[in-house]
């Protein structure tokens, strides 16, 4: 199929970067050790805060370092989409047999494969090793944890082919990508758990679709959403992913109309 063949071809090709691989490794697991203390610094004063305990929080921060790369957490487009719309290179994928976005969704996937396995697997991995940390002890947590990562794979990248899209209008959404990673970083979750935030603000953060990214798969991961909760966690995920693909793709054909009735 062609776009397993793309989602293939894209894992290939960012596991030929070991390098910068190698470097990711060492930039996210420095991080974590840095964000992991102030958390125990925090959670010394705190020991209920946001519902968590510290092995819970430690966890938290843990989950956060492997999903950043594998979610694009703030990252706010797709830097080659978003060159080949400035170049008029787009024009060229437009007229492939193929989707533009299952293209570049299938291609998003198989980045963030190579990723879980290179930048997710091992700053958690050492994680575990320095801290006492609240994974689950069973693999169908674990298996509920991966499949809410995927949902918030697919959440961001519904986010950042937006974005991307905006190129058409905008040309230059560089700025636009600058406002989406740091909503991202901020809302969710990564600069600190969205329970903790003021009540107000917690529930409203809770709501947007950057909640998919971090929030809800870490709180799976720690056990803090089970049964029902669990099942509305993956709802929620799945509904702002479908929702914001169908925007993009009503965003894609009136930017097809305009390469095709209007030659750009």
């Amino acid at each position: 199929m062609l776009y397993m063949a793309v989602a293939a071809g894209s894992f290939r090709r960012y596991a030929t970067y070991r390098a910068a691989t190698a470097a990711g490794i060492v930039t996210n697991t420095v991080f974590g050790f840095i964000i992991a203390y102030a958390y125990l610094a925090l959670w010394d004063q705190r020991p209920h805060l946001g519902g968590y305990g510290p092995a819970q929080a430690l966890t938290f921060v843990w989950a956060g370092q492997a999903l950043l790369a594998v979610a694009m957490i703030a990252t706010g487009g797709l830097s080659e989409l978003q060159e080949r719309i400035r170049s008029g290179d787009v024009a060229v994928d437009l007229y492939r047999p193929a989707d533009l976005q299952l293209w570049w969704l299938a291609a998003d996937l198989g980045r963030a494969g190579i990723q879980l396995f290179g930048r997710g697997v091992a700053p958690m991995a050492v994680g575990a090793l320095a801290f006492p940390l609240a994974l689950p002890g069973d693999p169908l947590t674990w298996g509920w944890f991966l499949l809410s990562a995927l949902l918030g794979v697919v959440v961001g990248f519904a986010l950042r082919y937006l974005v991307a899209l905006s190129t058409f209008w905008l040309l230059d959404s560089s700025g636009l990508a600058m406002i989406s990673g740091l909503s991202g970083m901020f809302f969710s979750g990564m600069v600190l758990p969205l329970r903790v935030f003021p009540d107000g603000l917690s529930d409203v953060a809770q709501l947007l679709p950057w909640a998919a990214l971090l929030q809800v798969p870490a709180d799976v991961l720690i056990g803090a959403r089970t049964g029902g909760a669990l099942l509305r966690g993956l709802a929620f995920q799945a509904a702002w992913a479908a929702a914001l693909l169908a925007l993009g793709r009503l965003l894609q054909s009136a930017a097809t109309r305009k390469v095709v009735v209007h030659g750009g």
